[in-house]
This record gives structure tokens, C-alpha cells and sequence, in this order.
């Protein structure tokens, strides 16, 4: 994951279907993110000075470029609270958090607020969908923030805004009496 402040924007790195896919955070979490970032630092830097900090790299990355695994710019933005040791190399090293921390979290918090409806990561990806559509975002935008290939699928969302006369507004509303 990259996150870019300037153009609040974060890049998710080899996603589903092996792409990169993109999407925008809004500019009022930019203090607490940071904070956070500097906490993460810290804990690398520890990592580091304890002769870890080191993260997979996929591909050939690692051999094409030696020390970057311990590089504060490949290291995990959500890591876990503890070293393990990685199946693939043998090594011990700090991985990202495990999403099912993140899936109880928002369990907990749904039966906390009184959600009767289920809930889980992915409600947050449709919510954010149709939030886009309701505000007008066109479906080309969407489809590309989401990572569909093909419109079709995301045009799902579009349900949402359909109205009677197939999501037409009457002509009446725009009448001042």
C-alpha cells in the first residue's frame, strides 16, 4: 500500500487479479493517519535496531533491490503486533495485520451500535460506491476506483438511485410555486 497525501490517494499494490487498484481518503484523517505513521516508524525503527525489520517483497524484488525489504518506504502501513516467522523464507519478520482482526473489530462494533443487518469489510466498499453514485460521480470513475474491468459490474450500484420512472425526477420538482 502507498499513500499519497498530497494527491489523497492510496495505491493497493497487486490486489485482487494481481492489479493495482486506487482510491481516495478524505482530508480530514490526514493528522490521524500520519500519527499513526509516525507509531509505525517507531516500531520498525525498534524492529530494525532488534535485527528485524524486514518484509516479503514480491517478485524479484528483493533480489533486484537488496536492502529495500528493510526500507521504511516497503514496510507494512497496518503491521501486526508481532514478529512471526515467514513460511516462504524462514525468516522472522513483522507481516501486515491479519484481516480477521480487522473483520471482529467491525463485528463488535456493529453489535455495539445496534446493527441488526449484517455488516463486514466489503459493506464498506458498496457504501462507498453508492455514496459516489448518489453524489454524482460518473459509473467510468467508479468502475475505475472499484477495479472492475468491465462497467457491468459496476453497474449494480445503480439500483440505488432508481426512483420512479426509472430514476427520471419529475419535471415538477424543478417548478417553483
Amino acid at each position: 500500500m502507498t499513500i499519497d497525501f498530497d494527491m489523497k490517494q492510496i495505491t493497493i499494490h497487486s490486489g485482487k487479479g494481481a492489479r493495482d487498484r486506487f482510491t481516495t481518503f478524505p482530508e480530514s484523517i490526514i493528522p490521524q493517519l500520519s500519527e499513526h505513521l509516525q507509531r509505525v516508524r517507531l516500531i520498525h525503527e525498534k524492529d530494525l535496531a532488534d535485527g528485524f525489520g524486514e518484509v516479503f517483497l514480491p517478485g524479484a524484488l528483493d533480489r533486484k533491490y537488496s536492502n529495500a525489504a528493510k526500507e521504511w518506504g516497503w514496510q507494512y502501513v497496518f503491521p501486526s503486533g508481532r514478529l512471526s516467522i515467514d513460511p516462504r523464507s524462514g525468516k522472522k519478520r513483522r507481516h501486515h495485520i491479519d484481516p480477521s482482526s480487522i473483520n471482529k473489530a467491525i463485528k463488535t462494533a456493529v453489535r455495539k451500535a445496534g446493527i441488526v443487518k449484517r455488516v463486514s469489510a466489503h459493506t464498506f466498499r458498496h457504501c462507498f460506491a453508492t455514496h459516489l453514485l448518489q453524489r454524482g460521480t460518473d459509473i467510468r470513475t467508479i468502475q475505475s476506483l472499484l477495479g472492475h474491468k468491465d462497467v457491468s459490474t459496476t453497474m449494480i450500484y445503480t439500483h440505488v438511485l432508481r426512483l420512479g420512472g426509472e430514476g427520471v425526477a419529475s419535471p415538477l420538482d424543478d417548478l417553483q410555486l
